[in-house]
């Protein structure tokens, strides 16, 4: 059996801004009730970090957990983790109205990094008031870039991270390389 690969291979672009895909990343799609004890402790116990609050991640390390809807929270693991993450919620759900899917290699994510600039490149693409007093660290949304549903967050100040189906990661990768294309420059946020 072959090894898994990324989706365009750990393609990058230096514009403005540094444009990365990120590589494998394990990602399960967990839905119930949020609200529910046992989906919480499951959480905290498999991620080290509770259920975030709407429109945000938590993030401990290389895992990360995001608010995608009233009953569902995306999980960002090590690739490596993510089959036996997602045995380990199954059986703590056990008796619980719960769904734990590994979508990891249904997806691409990508990293932008330089600055304020990172604003600048997401704000062309996509309909999100990416102001820092609006969007910040610690912050997630679902939304679209251009064409295509995706979900950014920020880690950290001056770095963003994108996250959108396999499918496209093509696409999505020569719109995040054109917006940060050298003399693009708007300097909304400089």
């Amino acid at each position: 059996m072959s090894e898994a690969v990324s989706a365009l291979n750990g393609a990058t672009d230096e514009g403005f801004v540094r444009v990365a895909e990120w590589g494998l990343t394990g990602m399960i799609t967990l839905r119930g009730d949020l609200g529910a004890a046992k989906l919480q402790k499951a959480v905290k116990a498999l991620c080290g970090v509770e259920p975030p609050a709407r429109g945000h991640v938590a993030m401990a390390g290389d895992t990360a957990v995001a608010w995608m809807s009233p009953d569902e929270l995306l999980l960002m693991v090590p690739y490596a983790q993510a089959d036996d993450l997602c045995a380990n919620l199954d059986q703590a759900l056990a008796g619980e109205h719960a769904l734990a899917v590994n979508v990891s290699d249904a997806r691409a994510v990508f990293r932008l990094s330089g600055g304020d600039a990172v604003r600048e490149v997401i704000a062309k693409l996509c309909p999100v008031d990416m102001t820092a007093s609006a969007f910040g660290p610690g912050q997630f949304r679902r939304t679209r870039l251009a064409q295509i549903p995706a979900a950014i967050w920020m880690p950290e100040e001056g770095v963003m991270q994108v996250v959108c189906f396999r499918s496209v990661a093509q696409y999505a990768f020569d719109l995040l390389k054109n917006a940060a294309t050298p003399g693009s420059e708007v300097g909304l946020f400089s």
